[in-house]
C-alpha cells in the first residue's frame, strides 16, 4: 500500500458571504409585506433599536419572538484581581451576542453548497498562493477592498490589513482610495496588469 493511500483529504464547511442587504432594502421589503409605510417601518426599526439598547444596558436579555435572543457580554481591560482599585472602570462591553430561535433557522431552509477551489485554510497560504488568488480575483474584478481580501483568503481583519500593507509596500498593489478607506488595484506588472499601464 502506498504511504498516502490511507490518507484522505478532509473537506471543511465554511461560509463565504454572498453580499449583504442594506437597511433601505430591508425596509422596502418589510413595507411590501405589511400595511406599513416605509416611514412607519423606519420609525419601528429606530424605536426597536432604542428600546433594545435600553434593556441590554440594564443587563437584560432581549427576546424577539421567531428571531432569537440578544444579550450583552463583557470583557476586562487588563488583569483584575481582588486588590485592583476601581475594578468597575476596567470592565467594558465586549459584544452583543445572538442566539437564534428555531423558527428563524427553519425559515432559511436547505443550505445550498458549492465546492470551492479555495479549499485551504488561510493560515497555510503561501505568498505565491495569495498572489494566485489575487490574479484570479482581478481577472473578474477591477478593485479590491480589505473586506474582499479578507473573504478571498479567509483571513482575520487584522491579518488582512497587515498582508495588504505588505503587498502595498512590495509594490504589488496601489491604493486609489483614502488612507482610512483604501481601495486597491494591481500595480503595473502584477496580477494581469501590463507594466505599460498606470494600474488605474
Amino acid at each position: 500500500m502506498a504511504p498516502n493511500q490511507s490518507q484522505k483529504t478532509k473537506l471543511h464547511a465554511r461560509i463565504i458571504l454572498n453580499g449583504k442587504i442594506s437597511t433601505d432594502e430591508l425596509r422596502a421589503r418589510i413595507q411590501v409585506r405589511s400595511s406599513l409605510t416605509k416611514t412607519d417601518v423606519s420609525a419601528v426599526l429606530d424605536a426597536l433599536c432604542d428600546v433594545m439598547g435600553e434593556e441590554l444596558r440594564e443587563g437584560r436579555q432581549v427576546h424577539l419572538d421567531g428571531i432569537g435572543y440578544f444579550y450583552p457580554s463583557l470583557k476586562c481591560k487588563g488583569e483584575i484581581t481582588p486588590d485592583t482599585p476601581r475594578k468597575n472602570a476596567k470592565v467594558e462591553l465586549k459584544a452583543i451576542q445572538f442566539r437564534s430561535d428555531q423558527k428563524l433557522k427553519d425559515s432559511i431552509g436547505t443550505v445550498e453548497l458549492q465546492h470551492s477551489k479555495y479549499a485551504r485554510h488561510s493560515g497555510k497560504l503561501s505568498e505565491v498562493e495569495i498572489d494566485m488568488r489575487l490574479k484570479d480575483y482581478f481577472s473578474e474584478n477591477k478593485v479590491l477592498t480589505r473586506r474582499d481580501f479578507q473573504s478571498l483568503c479567509h483571513l482575520t481583519r487584522t491579518t488582512a490589513a497587515d498582508r495588504l500593507k505588505r503587498l502595498r509596500e512590495e509594490g504589488k498593489l496601489k491604493n486609489i482610495g483614502l488612507m482610512t478607506q483604501p481601495i486597491y488595484v494591481p500595480a503595473p506588472g502584477y496580477y494581469g496588469v501590463s507594466r505599460d499601464t498606470d494600474g488605474q
